[in-house]
């Protein structure tokens, strides 16, 4: 049976000046009327569809029918979708079925960006890549994230994060000196991915207003990873000094990125300049540390880092933190308070930025999630659309894209699709 329609038409509308070209009011947002394909799983890849939702755009996410990998990992999983999926809408799909590719096909072809970070060669050996999908539909912008590029003798291993992050050499000048490489706290590599491979698909989209013409994007955790690390490349680079883990502090300045333990806790500093360090040893009643041979300048305070921190411990350790803060920022020293988790929530600055949104989920509850880390003056407020659920959206879309109910219900009965609630 034929369950396809012969000639699907798009149904989403671009905008001009707020107005949709059939004439009905919008509200502006950067991307309104903009259509998104999203085959993107755990976090790179969701993560810039994420930031494109938040600007406006109608993002279909795409998943198997049995759910995207991260819906099968415990709390750290839901998380991920839970955050990275909020406003979406979501269809499940069998892409191992050629019915399951047909809808793909024709949900690419009435979109105008497509993202993915599938296993190396899988959409490609289903017919759905980058080069069959803008061959096919030169105006797409189609994006791929990658593990380690797509041009290197590791471009079909899978990647994730923290082969990133030690691959890269994050994780060699992470940690304690003479301890062993740590990884970042964070999937700090994922998430800046998802910022990168956005800002690449936005510039690729302006381009397209402007020619006609879609572009293919590449971005790949690795170079990511590499990049993040600019500072200590450009001193390598420079000097052949290679980086080493030397835990906290920096490097050629001191003090600098330095933990001071307080009664209560502990606050970071960085008052490395000269004008800064004698204003700290001022601030801390021990001006004579300025004018101490060990810490004349910035060398010799490097060179006897251990005897500055503990002249610098023995007074912070009398101060709250709170103390400590309000004296260092109240100062121009630069400093800040090292929090725990509900710490960082409760921060008045935290509270102030309006980043954590509460949001309404399929079930009719509602949760906290993390809203985006910007703000516009054209998006004052963030739709308050949660995560949806594996194929709540299916039977709206297969719908707009032509397939009447009797079709919808032989896919769904044969497996192609799951239909959700």
């Amino acid at each position: 049976m034929n369950t396809a329609p012969a000639n699907p038409t798009p149904t989403h509308s671009m905008t001009v000046n707020g107005t949709a070209k059939n004439g009905t009011a919008m509200i502006d947002k950067p991307l309104d009327g903009v259509r998104v394909v999203d085959f993107g799983q755990f976090i790179a890849a969701p993560a810039a569809t994420q930031i494109l939702v938040d600007l406006g755009a109608d993002v279909v996410k795409v998943e198997p029918v049995h759910g995207e990998s991260a819906r099968g990992i415990g709390p750290h999983g839901e998380a991920m979708v839970q955050n990275y999926n909020r406003g979406k809408r979501d269809i499940a799909i069998d892409l191992k079925d050629p019915r399951g590719q047909e809808i793909a096909r024709r949900l690419i072809a009435d979109s105008d960006i497509v993202v993915q970070n599938l296993r190396p060669g899988v959409m490609d050996s289903m017919g759905l890549g980058a080069e069959a999908m803008r061959a096919a539909h030169p105006h797409l912008v189609y994006a791929t994230v990658s593990g380690f590029g797509l041009h290197g003798p590791s471009r079909n291993r899978p990647g994730l994060d923290i082969a990133a992050q030690a691959e890269s050499g994050l994780m060699w000048v992470t940690g304690e000196k003479d301890r062993e490489p740590q990884k970042i706290g964070a999937q700090i590599v994922d998430a800046a991915t998802g910022y990168v491979c956005a800002q690449a698909i936005l510039a690729a989209y302006i381009r397209r207003l402007r020619s006609g013409e879609g572009d293919t994007v590449e971005v790949s955790l690795l170079e990511v990873a590499l990049h993040l690390q600019t500072p200590n490349w450009g001193a390598y680079l420079t000097t052949g000094v290679e980086p080493t883990r030397m835990g906290n502090g920096q490097p050629t300045v001191a003090p600098a990125a330095d933990i001071m333990p307080t009664s209560d806790g502990s606050v970071v500093v960085s008052a490395y300049s000269e004008v800064h360090f004698r204003r700290l040893c001022r601030l801390l009643g021990k001006p004579e540390l300025a004018d101490d041979p060990r810490f004349a300048d910035n060398p010799s305070r490097v060179a006897n880092r251990p005897a500055l921190l503990a002249e610098l411990h023995a007074v912070f350790a009398t101060m709250t933190s709170d103390e400590a803060m309000d004296m260092l920022t109240t100062n121009g020293v630069v400093a800040g308070r090292i929090n725990t988790y509900p710490e960082a929530l409760r921060s008045p600055d935290t509270e102030a930025s309006g980043l954590f949104i509460e949001v309404s989920r399929p079930d009719g509850e509602s949760a906290t999630a993390l809203g985006a880390p910007w703000h516009l003056e054209s998006v004052p407020k963030l739709s308050t659309a949660g995560a949806p659920d594996l194929g709540q959206h299916t039977t709206e879309l297969l719908g707009e894209l032509g397939y009447p109910n009797d079709a919808i219900d032989t896919l769904a009965a044969d497996g192609v699709v799951a239909v959700g609630h």
